[in-house]
């Protein structure tokens, strides 16, 4: 081919030129902070939850049960209505979800991204403005619409953009973003939990800032090549490969080799979704059910949203558990930029496993502690509170280092161009109905089975790290185009996906 010879077409494994240029860099960067408004929303809601001046506009019945010293303190908060103002984002962020991976297709990554900005934008606005519980949650239902979008469209931006050799890391600064958001959301609550009676519409209505962010973020950025071919401009996408790749680097092979995959997908025209339900595609239909199944068994959803609640509960008062909360947001920061340096040199197994390992250690310790220490009507001594608290912050840490970070990464890497946008589709959908549920039962589930909570994803720990372990190929320094040739390689996915050059089809 004009340009340079495909690399994919005969077999191999594709090392393409270009590196790490200003223009992909800045490029990643305007797209990963689309993760601002994930983690703003997570450390938000978690604080505004539990700020006095929220709960007695809105729940004042809360505050008269917790008032009673004899009140199990594992059920102090357990209100549906409550978990609903958090849980409702996540119902609605599954539908947005799976309407963008509908037209992603059609409309491209960047207008998603687009389109998910502006619908949080405005959910932020409405929330800022609630009146009563109604307004509330139909704020949270345009910020669900506005995370599914951009949950859906994002790490597949980044992932098709990405030089192969540093895909891990950049596809890591969507995670970074989120914790980065969640970080300022925290400083955010511990500030305005000081302003009597409107603090709370400060924190929900600053929202919006995260979302202008983004919206211009990726109103600054074109299109990927791989989504711009599929809409059959290839002078365009050629262009935006060039102008992310750098000026004078040769982009022919790789170039050549996203028109070969685009190809084969459109030679194969059919719904994405029907598609991947195909035998050779059950490696990547396992992979986009398992990632959010398991991440949300880790049991850390549950303690970024309602941090400041647990460690209420075991004896931190209003301002401490909200300065809990924040340092909880710096260990997941320094989680995930040590994840983006280890996953692109040392491969991502090991991520999974040393997370892993210390998850299972955090989640029995707590257990320990907390039903050993902690009992109705009883508050925790202080030194076994700072226990709890410094074992969430190693939880936490651990967990953006493995899960974390690469349940973002290896979806949104892993998917062929055919069935990219429903597998990615269907692994957000997935955890944000996942992150539904356990939003609004944990409350209960921590109620009804006390410290048994955390031993329950203490077992889960154990069954996701040896599924990693054995069953999640090695993706680093994979290019996209050349995934294929891994699930064929692979000891089981082997029997499933065969080792084809795709570029050499016959029409």
């Amino acid at each position: 081919m004009p340009g340079g010879a495909s690399l994919l077409s005969s077999g191999g494994m594709a090392d393409y030129g270009g590196g790490l240029t200003v223009p992909v860099v800045l490029t990643c960067l305007m797209a990963a902070s689309g993760g601002l408004i994930f983690g703003y929303d997570i450390g938000i809601s978690g604080g505004v939850s539990e700020m006095e001046s929220f709960l007695q506009k809105f729940f004042p019945g809360l505050l008269k049960k917790a008032a009673h010293a004899n009140q199990d303190v594992y059920c102090i908060y357990n209100n549906q209505a409550l978990t609903a103002f958090t849980s409702s984002l996540y119902a609605f962020g599954m539908v947005g979800t799976l309407v963008a991976s509908r037209i992603t297709r059609r409309v491209g990554r960047q207008a998603i991204m687009l389109a998910g900005g502006s619908l949080f934008l405005a959910g932020a606005l409405v929330n800022a403005a609630a009146a009563n519980i109604a307004m509330l949650i139909v704020g949270r239902m345009l910020l669900g619409l506005g995370l599914g979008f951009s949950g859906q469209a994002t790490p597949v931006y980044l992932a098709e953009v990405s030089p192969p050799r540093w895909r891990g890391g950049f596809i890591s600064a969507f995670p970074l973003f989120i914790s980065i958001g969640y970080l300022i959301a925290n400083l955010i609550n511990y500030g305005t939990s000081r302003i009597p009676g409107w603090g709370w519409r400060l924190s929900l209505g600053l929202a919006a800032v995260p979302a202008a962010v983004m919206v211009a973020g990726a109103a600054l950025i074109t299109d990927t090549p791989s989504s711009l071919v599929l809409r059959g401009r290839h002078d365009d996408a050629r262009d935006a490969l060039q102008r992310v790749r750098g000026k004078g680097v040769d982009v022919g092979a790789e170039f050549a080799d996203i028109l070969a995959a685009a190809e084969h997908a459109r030679r194969n025209e059919e719904g994405a979704f029907r598609r991947i339900l195909r035998r050779e595609y059950r490696p990547y239909l396992v992979m986009a059910v398992a990632f959010p199944v398991f991440l949300n068994l880790t049991g850390v959803a549950v303690t970024a949203f309602f941090s400041p609640i647990l460690f209420r509960t075991v004896g931190f008062e209003s301002d401490a558990a909200l300065m809990g909360a924040v340092i909880l947001g710096v260990m997941d920061i320094g989680g995930i930029l040590a994840s983006g340096f280890a996953m692109d040199r040392y491969g991502r197994k090991l991520l999974f496993v040393i997370g892993g390992a210390l998850m299972f250690t955090c989640q029995v310790a707590m257990a320990s502690i907390i039903g050993s220490q902690l009992g109705n009507g009883s508050k925790m001594a202080k030194g076994y509170a700072v226990t709890v608290l410094i074992v969430t912050f190693v939880f936490s840490a651990s967990f953006s280092w493995s899960w974390g970070a690469l349940y973002w990464t290896i979806p949104g890497e892993i998917y062929p161009v055919e069935v990219r946008s429903a597998g990615q589709g269907a692994a957000v959908a997935i955890n944000l109905g996942l992150n539904f549920l356990q939003a609004q039962f944990f409350l209960a589930m921590l109620c009804c089975f006390k410290y048994g909570t955390f031993l329950f994803y203490a077992s889960w720990l154990v069954v996701m790290t040896a599924f990693a372990v054995a069953l999640v190929p090695e993706t680093k320094g994979v290019p996209l185009e050349s995934m294929g040739h891994v699930f064929a390689r692979h000891w089981y996915w082997g029997r499933f996906v065969k080792d084809q050059k795709v570029g050499d089809e016959s029409t």
